[in-house]
């Protein structure tokens, strides 16, 4: 028989290992490729220590003349705070007794719930690896009858809960709205609730995920990003922080992107193992190699993925890296820091399935402490300005 207790065991034992597996490897094929650590990981914060530069300590001489000076390598300590990850499950109290003389269809019940906690978790992880931290979505472009158009829809999904927020500031316009539908081809968005207004909610404020306006995983929007600042470090001082960043490229070819390679290789000594661009950008290479008659070879990545190859470099499209773009990284570079893998949220008695407070609901959270830094930023190239095919 199906009690609370034998589900609390079933998520705890069975699932769990399932479900952080499926996370980790299945979210995109780019996360498949970085290295998970619980290294560098103190208290709230990851503080990981880069050397950059090379030894000073170097040089040539005379048989009797002074050895070169000690140089020593140089240091700079990345900061940031682990940020908070979440996934909740709901199951109805109606839902469990229906199915308690019937183990079938209980694991049926968890089996589907746990599924749409993967599909949802796999949309968000993956979109947060192209962002910035910032947690927006997109912005308002404007307003008309309720109906919200935006600049991009890429990042939105009907059952989203978002958030309405002013530009330039934290301050929620409206918040709690779940997105009912979006017409793509018009880039336009129905929420629920009290009818939205241009007075209200301006043109450019922001869109983003329910609570979560600058909680999200530092990307690669922040990475190739203009702001002063990545991981505590200032990038105007630093110079070495700086990726390599090419716009306006036009149409697509195998000088643009092999000459962001050999940039990088010769000036920071980094080796592309992987390129990430959009479904347009990868179309449009495609088309190439078919022009100038390049057979276009085939790859099988960690995770199960297939990948276009690049002089044996795979190349990968993804529905959240931008328009027009297209990303060339070292993986090796990259690190999810971690305090540790997705675990259940339990409770003072051990339990992880919890009743909502006044509700016939028991819900149930994981929870993963992480986040992603990459050692050697000037290592890494962009591509914008891509003509899309």
């Amino acid at each position: 028989m199906v009690t609370m207790e034998t589900a609390d065991n079933a998520l705890k034992t069975f699932y769990l290992g399932a479900v952080s597996d499926m996370l980790n490897t299945s979210v995109n094929p780019l996360l498949a490729q970085i290295r998970q650590s619980t290294a560098d990981v103190w208290g709230k914060d990851v503080r990981r220590l880069v050397r950059y530069g090379v030894n000073g300590g170097v040089g040539a001489g005379t048989e009797e003349g002074n050895l070169p000076a000690a140089g020593g390598n140089r240091y700079a300590q990345f900061v940031t705070t682990l940020k908070n990850l979440f996934g909740t499950i709901e199951i109805s109290d109606k839902a469990i007794r229906s199915s308690a003389n019937n183990e079938g269809a209980f694991v049926n019940l968890l089996s589907d719930e746990m599924d749409g906690l993967v599909k949802s978790s796999s949309f968000n992880f993956g979109r947060m690896l192209f962002g910035d931290g910032s947690g927006t979505l997109t912005t308002v472009k404007s307003i008309a009858s309720g109906v919200v158009t935006v600049e991009d829809v890429r990042n939105l999904a009907e059952g989203m809960i978002v958030d309405f927020v002013a530009a330039g500031s934290k301050t929620v316009l409206a918040g709690g709205r779940t997105i009912l539908s979006i017409n793509r081809a018009s880039k336009t968005v129905k929420v629920d609730g009290a009818t939205l207004t241009s007075e209200g909610v301006p043109a450019s404020s922001r869109i983003v995920v329910q609570n979560s306006d600058g909680l999200e995983l530092t990307g690669l929007g922040a990475i190739f990003g203009d702001g002063d600042t990545l991981y505590g470090v200032n990038r105007k001082d630093n110079e070495w922080m700086a990726p390599y960043k090419k716009t306006s490229v036009g149409t697509i070819g195998e000088t643009a992107i092999q000459t962001a390679i050999d940039y990088l290789e010769e000036t920071s000594g980094s080796r592309v193992n992987f390129i990430v661009c959009s479904w347009g950008v990868k179309r449009a290479l495609a088309e190439y190699f078919s022009t100038y008659k390049r057979i276009v070879d085939t790859m099988e990545l960690a995770g199960g993925y297939k990948a276009m190859s690049f002089d044996g470099i795979p190349v990968v499209a993804d529905r959240f890296c931008p328009s027009g773009t297209m990303y060339l990284l070292n993986t090796d570079d990259f690190c999810l820091h971690q305090l540790c893998d997705w675990q259940w949220l339990e409770g003072e008695d051990g339990k992880v399935l919890r009743q909502v407070a006044g509700k016939p609901v028991y819900t149930a959270t994981l929870v993963k402490y992480a986040d992603l830094v990459c050692t050697r930023p000037c290592g890494q190239a962009m591509l914008s300005g891509i003509t899309e095919k």
